[in-house]
């Protein structure tokens, strides 16, 4: 996923549930889907974030690497910035980005 182009929202909003209550059956499923997504949403987000911070791991600590590390305190510094999981989900909700299904009962 590429979350430079996420267009979710950094702040707090106001939401028609309305309209989430016509997307899925009803608000309660609605929510339980968008809560799902976002707990994939933060898994990948943690994977690639570890994965780049895998590169300035070392094994010593020294007081000169913790001053070089810039583009280390960069990448953290961007992650941080990111919408949070919830939002991008709301986000990828309510553009109908979202494939969900709702098992039969028998």
């Amino acid at each position: 996923m590429d979350f430079k182009k996420v267009l979710a929202a950094n702040t707090t909003q106001t939401r028609d549930m309305a309209h989430y209550e016509k997307e899925a059956g009803s608000v309660y499923a609605a929510i339980n889907i968008i809560a799902r997504r976002a707990n994939q949403i933060s898994v990948e987000i943690k994977e690639e974030l570890n994965r780049k911070l895998e590169e300035f791991a070392t094994q010593q600590d020294n007081l000169e690497e913790i001053f070089e590390n810039r583009e280390q305190i960069e990448i953290s510094r961007f992650y941080e910035r990111l919408p949070k999981a919830s939002a991008i989900a709301i986000k990828e909700f309510e553009d109908g980005r979202v494939s969900f299904r709702v098992p039969e009962e028998q």
